[in-house]
């Protein structure tokens, strides 16, 4: 057998293996191992697996990702984000769908100190359903919408997607979060609009509105959004203000929250450790991937298989439209069984090469990415942001009717991917004004 013949067996062992529930970083590790085992022999296996997990680890940007993890685990166990929710229930109360898009926008305002999808979802779900549901929300809407509201803290950085994506592509973080904001504002309106048109449509969805709110009571309840105001502030203040790195933004914003939640009383030692927990366990299993694809990558390069794979790709979708179409469509069906980091860090040495050989923009192509994937954590049949919220609402709501209500979500998120994929300069205008 040639040596890219090799390294295409070792992939097709590779989908085969992830297929039957194997462990995507156990699967990447046992198969890149063999593979390079079989090719070059053990002393090559045993020097890349001593290699390749320190030559990743010890980047020094990567240091953000638990940082960024336990500022947002800290703010989901303190509650810092129920006053976001309340302002914009209260300031929304007039509108049709008011609770449902006050969801969003505390959606969005979680994901400003979050970065993870799932956390963003668990967190305005405890908040939002409930308060949706008492106000005679069908139950298909409120569910539906916290599922899909939890995919913009995957967009709106801190991101910890784009974070891997900027260390695999070696581009600036910086400039992905600013890439990142435009996606996931244009996204949350985008969601803003399918609740106002579905509610239009059929009133029984959202029954309720509450013409009573004064504007006195407007105003008294922004004050309780000061909690992530300040973090907000102090995050993307001091990080484009040129205070700190990315790198040390994690570290500040943890620092502010713990801070935040002390003086508001949340703080509590239980509350303080299983945050800490979390985030080791997130973060090892996060680089137990990240350093499984690392081998991977290797191996292909050295079969040769990825090169001959990418070039296959680029003699065949000659056309750069039919080409992105293709590559939608691979992720779309990826996010359908694999979850988001996964699926990103085992297809990137194969698809950044086709995406640079394309002359398209790698901090483009990395934002318009990132939204794919989170498509996938919202479709069947894994569609985990649903299951989280089917958690968190146990029997009341069937997981069927949450995907019922999803449906019309993911039509509008195909169609910011395909503007994001029209107008590139949406994503590329922000981080251009700070070249």
């Amino acid at each position: 057998m040639t040596d890219a013949g090799i390294g295409l067996t070792g992939l097709a062992t590779l989908i085969a293996l992830i297929a039957v529930r194997v462990p995507i970083g156990i699967a990447l590790i046992g198969v890149s191992f063999t593979g390079l085992y079989v090719l070059m022999g053990p002393r090559v296996a045993w020097g890349a697996m001593a290699i390749v997990p320190y030559e990743f680890t010890s980047s020094w940007i990567l240091s953000s990702i638990p940082m960024f993890l336990f500022l947002g685990f800290v703010s989901y166990h303190t509650q810092l984000t129920r006053g976001m929710f309340n302002a914009a229930r209260i300031w929304l109360a007039r509108f049709p769908g008011g609770l449902a898009i006050a969801s969003i926008f505390g959606s969005a305002g979680f994901a400003a100190v979050s970065g993870s999808s799932i956390a963003c979802s668990a967190a305005m779900g405890r908040i939002a359903i409930p308060e949706m549901l008492k106000h005679r929300y069908h139950p298909e809407l409120a569910t539906s919408t916290v599922a899909v509201a939890g995919t913009i803290g995957a967009m709106i950085p801190p991101s910890i997607i784009l974070i891997l994506y900027g260390v695999i592509a070696q581009i600036s973080i910086s400039q992905l979060f600013l890439g990142g904001v435009v996606a996931g504002l244009l996204t949350a309106l985008g969601y803003i609009i399918v609740v106002l048109v579905r509610v239009w449509l059929n009133p029984d969805l959202a029954p309720e509105k509450d013409e009573s709110v004064t504007f006195r009571e407007k105003i008294m309840a922004l004050r309780e959004t000061w909690p992530i105001l300040l973090i907000m502030i102090g995050i993307f203040g001091g990080l484009f203000g040129g205070v700190f790195t990315p790198t040390e933004a994690g570290a500040v914003g943890a620092a502010l929250a713990c801070l935040v939640a002390i003086v508001t009383g949340q703080m509590t030692m239980a509350r303080f450790l299983t945050a800490a927990r979390e985030t080791l366990m997130t973060t090892a299993a996060l680089l137990i991937i990240a350093i499984g694809a690392s081998l991977l990558t290797r191996f292909l390069a050295l079969s040769g298989a990825g090169d001959l794979l990418s070039n296959g790709i680029l003699s065949i979708a000659t056309n750069p439209v039919l080409l992105m179409i293709g590559i939608v469509l691979v992720y779309l069906l990826m996010g359908m069984f694999l979850e988001p980091i996964g699926a990103m860090l085992l297809t990137l040495p194969i698809i950044l090469p086709v995406v640079d050989s394309s002359g398209w923009s790698l901090l483009w192509f990395g934002v318009v990415l990132t939204k794919l994937l989170e498509i996938g954590m919202i479709t069947p049949p894994i569609g985990m942001n649903v299951f989280v919220i089917k958690s968190v609402v146990g029997d009341l709501v069937k997981i069927s009717a949450i995907f019922r209500g999803v449906f019309w979500f993911v039509v509008m998120d195909l169609v910011m991917v395909a503007i994001l994929c029209a107008f590139p300069d949406l994503v590329l205008w922000l981080p251009g004004l700070l070249d």
